[in-house]
């Protein structure tokens, strides 16, 4: 099986440097993959895709040396399945609160004995070669999403979930479950507390820390915290800012649309 990337950074002890897909495009795919990105996230959560736009996606991705990802929306076997054996090489698992959660994500992604993944990678064997099925346990990583206040109390019982690679801290989840303002950046303070004892107890679990941001400055301070899995933007966010930035620059400041 061709090695992931991702795995290799890794090893470096480098930091992912992650774009999110919201929007259900081949060719959205394709532009993003083709800039840099380390990896790319198809959101199936909140974003747009769904299951009948996230093949040709996939397929848009692997032109290219970015690693594909996927955000489930849900810890259910069958997607986790079928985003795995359709060619991604990592899933992101929303509200992953209880140490029993963190196993069925495990069970689910790993193929026996360490899971109860079923055989059947269709595309994944023909895209990263035919002993897929003998190394996939080494090559796909497993992120469990930490965006509540449950998960938070049960941090370390999850955290020490034989398997389980990754956590990915949802910052507006979470700060909305400690009852702060929902946001990804300028977090309130009892929310920083908690990112910062995350991915503290994370590396001392040895399990890798990612986090969703939007601005560039705020993922580079929490590179420097230790977060090695950083979300830029999004392709939608960059239309809309793009856009806003071009008509600003027509119209003025603050000029309102016709």
């Amino acid at each position: 099986m061709t090695p992931n990337p991702l795995r290799q950074l890794w090893a470096q002890d480098r930091a992912a440097l992650n774009g999110w897909l919201a929007i259900p495009d081949s060719f959205g795919a394709e532009l993003m993959a083709r800039q840099g990105y380390d990896t790319l996230t198809i959101d199936l959560q909140h974003g747009l895709a769904a299951a009948d736009s996230l093949l040709p996606m996939l397929q848009a991705i692997s032109a290219t040396a970015t690693v594909p990802i996927v955000r489930v929306p849900w810890l259910e076997p069958g997607i986790l399945m079928r985003a795995l054996d359709a060619g991604a090489l990592g899933v992101i698992c929303p509200m992953v609160n209880t140490r029993e959660d963190a196993q069925k994500l495990v069970a689910w992604t790993h193929y026996a004995p360490q899971g109860t993944r079923s055989v059947g990678p269709l595309r994944a064997a023909q895209v990263y070669g035919a002993d897929y099925v003998a190394q996939a346990n080494r090559e796909i990583v497993a992120f469990a999403m930490i965006e509540t206040a449950q998960a938070l109390d049960n941090l370390d019982a999850i955290l020490s979930v034989e398997g389980l690679d990754a956590i990915y801290i949802g910052p507006s989840d979470l700060s909305l479950s400690l009852g702060c303002k929902p946001t990804f950046d300028d977090v309130e303070p009892k929310v920083q507390q908690a990112i910062e004892h995350v991915v503290a107890r994370a590396r001392a679990h040895g399990v890798v820390a990612g986090i969703h941001n939007g601005r560039t400055d705020v993922a580079q301070a929490r590179v420097a915290l230790g977060f090695r899995f950083v979300t830029l933007v999004s392709d939608a966010n960059l239309l809309i800012e793009g856009s806003r930035r071009v008509l600003a620059a027509m119209r003025g400041p603050g000029t309102p649309a016709p």
